[in-house]
């Protein structure tokens, strides 16, 4: 029994020795494999036009925030529909997408001459400026004829609304779907005129924007927690 338990020990060592030799060098294996299989491949350098798309999205996302939310949804929403996604083989497209836009259009200018007011409750309550304060829309409830006159209109609500309708244009000709449709073949010339004025125009709008704020928050504009 002796013998056969000397006879056996070697093996056993050589079985451990083995084993741990096997894992000392699987992480070795392992480490040395991991970084040719950590490397991911390099991305692909944009092209200009990319570059431009890109920049397009960017700009039409920040112009929107200048307008009021329903214009934006009503427009994006039905901006591919009226158009045919940009084809407009027909007459009818034509004429339900400058629909599109004059209501659109309509619709921003207006739109800046309402309001909100917060009743007792702290329910917002919205209305239409006019010249002589502010009219709520909703008729069960009323406010005072001196808070009223605190809401009446102003030079600044029509230099808005202007500025309102020309952002709205500068986001109507960063939609593919409408200069395919109406210019749906543009030289280099027109491609350059079509990035650049929307870009223009909205630069200056902002700024204008930022210079001379206004203190409403109309249907479709953020609230103020006041």
């Amino acid at each position: 029994m002796a013998t056969l338990h000397e006879t056996q020990h070697p093996l056993l060592e050589n079985y451990g020795n083995n084993n741990s030799a096997s894992l000392a060098t699987a992480p070795l294996s392992s480490s040395s494999s991991s970084p040719s299989s950590s490397v991911l491949p390099s991305k692909p350098p944009k092209t200009p036009a990319q570059k431009a798309v890109r920049k397009t999205f960017k700009g039409t996302a920040h112009l929107a925030n200048l307008l009021p939310t329903g214009t934006v949804l009503t427009f994006q929403m039905f901006s591919p529909v009226f158009t045919h996604q940009g084809k407009c083989p027909s007459v009818a497209n034509h004429t339900m997408t400058i629909s599109l836009l004059i209501f659109c259009s309509v619709s921003s200018f207006l739109l800046c001459f309402t309001d909100s007011i917060r009743d007792e409750r702290g329910k917002v309550r919205y209305g239409l400026a006019t010249f002589k304060g502010l009219f709520v829309l909703d008729g069960s409830y009323t406010i005072g004829v001196e808070e009223a006159a605190k809401y009446k209109l102003a030079f600044i609500d029509f230099f808005h609304a202007f500025m309102s309708v020309l952002v709205f244009g500068a986001v109507a000709l960063f939609d593919q779907n409408i200069v395919s449709c109406f210019y749906p073949q543009p030289s280099e010339e027109g491609k350059q005129l079509l990035f650049a004025v929307p870009v223009g125009v909205g630069v200056v709008c902002s700024i204008l924007f930022v210079l001379f704020p206004t203190r409403r928050h109309g249907i479709g504009f953020p609230l103020s927690r006041s």
